[in-house]
């Protein structure tokens, strides 16, 4: 008999939010958040209702601002710029680092916010913490010659991020990016994030931090945020669409950029035996649910191993975990162990779910689906936000699943016979951020990744974004301006020698580090 499950012992909404009161007064509200701009919390802006991924139940919305008011933010922004860029080094290495110990101290505060907004499982919740300050504290350490002979830029960095990693992402850029000398602006993302942004920036204010957090939808504020004569940087990350409208701004203007934009990431196999390798690493793949920019979820299979694929990979999907995060048997059981809980929204839910639908009644043949039966739930909750596993072989090219990313646990196979079949199917969407090619032949291997249009490409092995000193960037439509990763991230937002090309993926030129 299956048992009940209930809440897990003091992690309700209610429970966190009293605990941001607690912990951030200046920045919470009994119902709502607060934008910082100015130096100061300023209790403006329009709240949207918003509700948790999770099961339904109402959430902190974001208090969105008008186009005037963020312009006033991003002036106050220069102002504090103009006086942070002259804060010597060491203090702004104390600063940043005392901000490092306090984001620790409230590690699984903000992990739980980040359960509660934006659906992440206890054990990616707090990875995206620990990451954040794991990084940053790698730079902390070593910043010294990084920013050797470089200066801050003119103004403020603008950061627009999406909402699956407010940590270990944006977190991660505004403290480097104030570390190496620059006032920060940062939006939080419309569809999650938003507490947990809140209490991580008033804990970097409340140590000299100039950083501002403002709300507001991007044809509201893009204006400010881009395109204002006072920004020295435009950091995004984010999708095709909005990016390519970003980046084509910040062409116009001349102005400095880091564009992360997504790409289909592949997973070829050719010529390959060490099925049980594939087997273990299948799970790992469907970490969040593949709401990562470096998700994998086309695979590219030799036809003649199709039979031994399906063997490695139909067993290993099917041992997939999830459901709430927060569901356990009795109320202080340690956190559920799952692979991933919902996805953003039920409003991306049916899209994924019509995409499948689409995909089947167009051709594709389903090769697995994920019951929601099977999933961990509360008794009675929503579960409107959920997507089981699915994956499709060969879906029709009029399908987004056969050319985008899904941004969901929706796997898709198509079958080559050649290898230049296999790199045009690998190379589908015009630049991706990673790739991996299963082979067993070393010699194959080194002749057929350079022509894969990934920045990064594993050897039977999945590819990460990386963290410290790995580089990051992409290739095609997936990346526009600066690399980042290691020093790159302190030049991409810093002054060099006067001429200095920096490495990237830009309009005139694509330079490699």
């Amino acid at each position: 008999m299956a048992t009940t499950l209930t809440l897990k012992s003091g992690t309700s909404w209610a429970d966190a939010w009293q605990r941001c009161l607690a912990v951030a007064p200046e920045a919470f509200r009994d119902d709502r958040v607060l934008n910082l701009w100015n130096g100061s919390w300023q209790a403006d802006g329009r709240a949207l209702a918003a509700t948790s991924p999770v099961d339904g139940s109402p959430i902190a919305g974001p208090p969105r601002l008008d186009r005037a008011t963020a312009h006033q933010a991003v002036r106050a922004s220069l102002d504090q710029h103009r006086a942070w860029r002259h804060v010597p080094l060491d203090e702004r290495r104390a600063r940043v680092a005392a901000t490092l110990d306090a984001l620790a101290h409230h590690r699984d505060l903000l992990a739980l916010l980040l359960v509660w907004e934006i659906g992440k499982p206890w054990r990616l919740a707090t990875a995206d913490v620990d990451r954040a300050i794991d990084g940053v504290r790698w730079y902390v350490d070593g910043i010294e010659p990084m920013t050797a002979g470089r200066a801050p830029l003119d103004g403020p960095v603008s950061n627009i991020a999406s909402w699956n990693y407010p940590m270990s992402v944006l977190v991660h850029a505004v403290l480097v990016q104030a570390l190496a000398g620059n006032a920060v602006i940062a939006k939080t993302p419309t569809d999650g994030g938003v507490a947990c942004l809140t209490l991580a920036c008033a804990l970097a204010a409340r140590e000299g931090i100039p950083v501002t957090l403002v709300s507001g939808s991007g044809g509201e504020l893009s204006q400010a945020l881009v395109r204002a004569p006072e920004i020295g940087c435009v950091s995004f990350v984010g999708g095709r669409d909005t990016g390519a409208a970003v980046a084509t701004a910040v062409a116009d203007l001349g102005k400095r950029h880091i564009l992360e934009q997504e790409g289909l990431n592949t997973w070829g196999i050719w010529n390959y035996s060490d099925w049980d390798t594939l087997t273990s690493v299948v799970p790992k793949l469907f970490d969040y649910g593949k709401q990562r920019c470096t998700a994998y979820p086309r695979f590219v299979v030799q036809r003649e191993l199709f039979d031994d694929f399906l063997a490695a990979y139909l067993p290993a999907v099917r041992t997939l975990r999830t459901g709430h995060p927060l569901a356990v048997e009795q109320p202080h059981d340690p956190y559920p162990s799952l692979d991933f809980g919902p996805v953003i929204n039920a409003a991306k839910a049916k899209e994924l779910h019509d995409q499948v639908a689409e995909a089947i009644d167009r051709g594709a043949v389903p090769l697995h689906r994920g019951r929601l039966s099977d999933a961990r739930f509360l008794p009675g909750q929503d579960t409107s936000a959920y997507v089981q596993p699915v994956t499709l072989l060969n879906p029709p090219r009029s399908s987004p699943l056969h050319h985008a990313e899904p941004f969901g646990p929706v796997d898709t196979i198509v079958l080559v016979d050649t290898e230049a079949e296999l790199l045009a199917a690998m190379n589908a969407s015009n630049g991706a951020l990673v790739a991996t090619l299963s082979t067993d032949d070393r010699a194959t291997y080194d002749r057929l990744a350079p022509q894969i249009r990934a920045f990064k490409v594993g050897h039977g092995t999945p590819r990460s974004r990386g963290d410290r000193d790995e580089l990051f960037g992409g290739f095609g439509a997936s990346w526009r301006g600066a690399f980042v990763g290691g020093d790159l991230l302190v030049r991409a937002v810093t002054i060099g020698p006067e001429g200095e090309r920096l490495p990237g993926n830009f309009p005139e030129y694509q330079l490699l580090p």
